[in-house]
């Protein structure tokens, strides 16, 4: 578990902040309601978290919520692969 936040976290840190953005960015950091991850975004982290961990999140699922943290993407995750 610890090894996929890892993974999740620098793939935000990488796609979505930029070099000289001040945010620190934890396991528990807001994505959504904070701004560094949008709809658009949310798209495109759901795409890596499925093609990375071979599973298919349903739309139902993959809401603004369960993708608000690190740690609540990675809990979401589990269920398939845990």
């Amino acid at each position: 578990m610890e090894e996929m936040k890892k993974i999740v976290l620098e793939y935000i840190v990488d796609e979505y902040l930029d070099e000289d953005d001040e945010d620190e960015v934890s396991f528990d950091s807001p994505l959504i309601s904070s701004g560094i991850v949008d709809s658009f975004s949310m798209v495109s982290l759901k795409i890596f978290i499925e093609n990375k961990y071979s599973i298919k999140l349903s739309d139902e699922e993959a809401t603004p919520e369960a993708f608000d943290t690190v740690n609540s993407i990675c809990d979401l995750v589990n269920k398939y692969v845990g």
